[in-house]
């Protein structure tokens, strides 16, 4: 059945439905990753977005039960250039096609996707539609211009109740903004005890649960729609310490008194190059990020910048000058993407082992 994408400045790409035939509306932004498909679906950071894949062809492994960053995708739509109908993998437990529809995501094929790609590198995010064929593009455009982006997408994705994943290693509480299971696995492979709690928790709670180490999680939307967080952090900072990673990362900047801007297109891909700046190392990193810190901002607080994009020079990690506590923009859990900074849940381990030796030696 033939579908059509309407963007809100009057563009229109025809193509092909699969997946669910729901209408959706939402900000579509392209991510570059030839693979990890399954991941991208499922990564609460895309939560209402439209995802434009780049690489040509989309689901030739199908779908498994392993690479899942959440249980419930809720992206809005998918838009590839051709959807593999026949994948093939030893793993494959059913198709693109049959896992779109299985969760209520609308998939469009057939479209010049590197067309559509260009456009929103020079026009920037746009609000689009999948509608049918015979609507008329005046009305939707005016549906997508009245519209407004949904401003509660953390309270949305983040979970609704406290849960354990134990371990026998250091007690660390993860604040879950929208979180990935790949930072799970990535404690937990640490031997980490882990305690996720929803977003809104308080930080009298969180430190009635002493832990070790403050995780504060990725996640989707504007931080600035999620400043009732900043206090918490605040309140811990110096307290506990403290990890951020994507919105987490942003939200620490923003507790600590920096700004955050909006970009262009964000980045949204498995490797993009990081340099640290103070060992000139260059890594390779997974992101997926349409805010950033500004740079006068970050350089008038306590924080010290620690890594940067080598694309645009955008700050990609800050350490606070005094209290343990550090974040980065880029996620260190990749799923998908490069695993170069899987060294940083060592360095946070690292960091609570100092912290704690210095506790026993005041004690």
């Amino acid at each position: 059945m033939k579908k059509q994408l309407i963007l809100e400045d009057g563009s229109v790409f025809v193509g092909t439905a699969f997946g669910s035939e729901r209408e959706c509306i939402g900000e579509v932004v392209f991510h570059t990753s030839i693979t990890g498909y399954q991941e991208i679906i499922s990564d609460p950071t895309n939560h209402g977005k439209i995802v434009l894949m780049t690489y040509p062809l989309i689901g030739n492994y199908g779908i498994n039960r392993d690479d899942f960053e959440t249980i419930h995708p809720t992206i809005k739509g998918l838009i590839v250039k051709e959807a593999a109908e026949f994948p093939s993998n030893w793993r494959s437990d059913m198709t693109l096609d049959h896992f779109l529809q299985q969760k209520g995501i609308s998939g469009l094929a057939g479209i010049d996707t590197r067309k559509l790609m260009r456009m929103i590198r020079s026009k920037g995010i746009l609000k689009g539609a999948f509608c049918n064929v015979d609507e008329k593009t005046d009305d939707i455009v005016a549906r997508l211009k009245a519209t407004p982006l949904p401003k509660d997408q953390v309270k949305q994705v983040s979970t609704q109740k406290h849960f354990p994943s134990p371990g026998r290693g250091y007690n660390i509480v993860v604040v879950d903004f929208g979180l990935k299971h790949g930072i799970l696995r990535e404690l937990n492979q640490r031997q980490c005890d882990v305690t996720v709690l929803p977003y809104d928790t308080s930080a009298q709670d969180i430190l009635a649960l002493k832990p070790d180490g403050v995780l504060l999680s990725n996640g989707p939307g504007n931080p600035l729609h999620a400043t009732e967080t900043i206090e918490m952090i605040q309140t811990i900072l110096g307290k506990i310490p403290l990890f951020g990673i994507g919105l987490g990362h942003q939200l620490f900047a923003l507790a600590n008194g920096a700004e955050i801007e909006k970009m262009l297109f964000g980045h949204h891909g498995s490797s993009y190059p990081v340099k640290n700046v103070h060992t000139n190392k260059v890594i390779f990193t997974a992101q997926n990020n349409l805010y950033t810190v500004k740079e006068d901002d970050a350089l008038s607080t306590s924080l010290k910048i620690t890594y940067r994009n080598l694309n645009d020079h955008t700050i990609a990690g800050l350490v606070h000058k005094i209290h343990p506590a550090f974040s980065v923009q880029f996620h260190p859990e990749a799923s998908p993407g490069a695993e170069d900074a899987k060294y940083l849940f060592d360095e946070f381990l690292q960091m609570i082992e100092v912290r704690k030796r210095e506790e026993s030696n005041h004690a």
